[in-house]
């Protein structure tokens, strides 16, 4: 069984910053591709940034230059730093990762969610 367990929400004020973490645990052979989404009230998940094991990252667009993607593979962990944060990076924040559970079988998984709410 693993699971990715989430951290690091809360309410901030426009223009400060969280850091979010997302922790791999359980039955954890290998941890590849990360990922952060986020979901606001009627909107779809949307994809926020991407981190390859190798440490390569992508962002979208809505967020370069103000969040940061990292990961300690070490650690099975990721990271989130979002700085200059805005009214509309208000949503739940949701960790995702393909997971190798041994050398032959890899699985997708979900983090419980954790909100993230900026005041104006």
């Amino acid at each position: 069984q693993v699971h990715l367990v989430e951290s690091g929400g809360g309410l901030v004020q426009a223009g400060g910053s969280l850091r979010l973490s997302c922790a791999a645990t359980g039955n954890v052979f290998k941890v590849n591709d990360m990922h952060w989404y986020r979901q606001s009230p009627g909107k779809e998940r949307d994809l926020v940034a991407s981190s390859a094991r190798d440490g390569s990252t992508t962002y979208a667009d809505s967020i370069k230059g103000r969040f940061t993607i990292s990961r300690d593979n070490a650690k099975n962990t990721l990271y989130l730093q979002m700085n200059s944060l805005k009214p509309e990076d208000t949503a739940v924040y949701y960790c995702n990762a393909d997971v190798r559970v041994n050398r032959n079988y890899g699985f997708s998984y979900w983090g419980q969610g954790t909100q993230v709410t900026v005041s104006s």
